[in-house]
């Protein structure tokens, strides 16, 4: 009796070209444009104290470029504000949207089954017996990929 195919789906990583940028990254964005023009700033000004170009400045501000943690650290000092500034007011629409599944995730590397499996593996203690292993994951991936 022949297992039925198993249908792959490998959704693809999404990008600001296709997409567009996250509501999340506009969001933050407009907040930084929000308390830069209270202050007064210019981003030129931003910019430099923040030591990027102005039209990095721009790209944050219309979320086209996404702000990493350090970053957005740096602006809560130059602006001085907390880091909760920049998500106060997210629509509910955005903040209650679905967290991605362990399947949705692009990178398997940091799913929480591999690495369960990576710490049974290693728990192994016989080289000979983490090398059958292997041999065996791989004879049944490409056992998998041949159905």
């Amino acid at each position: 009796m022949e297992a039925a195919p198993v249908e792959r789906q490998r959704r693809r990583r999404k990008t600001i070209a296709i997409d567009g940028p996250d509501p999340v990254d506009v969001h933050v964005g407009m907040r930084l444009r929000q308390r830069r023009t209270l202050l007064g700033m210019s981003q030129e000004k931003l910019a430099k104290a923040f030591g990027v170009s102005f039209q990095q400045v721009q790209k944050y501000e219309r979320g086209a470029n996404r702000i990493s943690a350090s970053r957005l650290h740096l602006l809560t000092r130059i602006l001085d504000v907390p880091v909760s500034y920049f998500f106060e007011g997210i629509p509910s629409e955005v903040q209650d949207r679905p967290l991605p599944s362990e399947h949705d995730a692009p990178d398997r590397m940091t799913s929480r089954e591999t690495l369960e499996l990576v710490r049974a593996y290693y728990k192994i203690l016989d080289p000979s017996v983490r090398k059958r292993l292997v041999d065996l994951a791989r004879a049944l991936g490409k056992e998998e990929a041949a159905e």
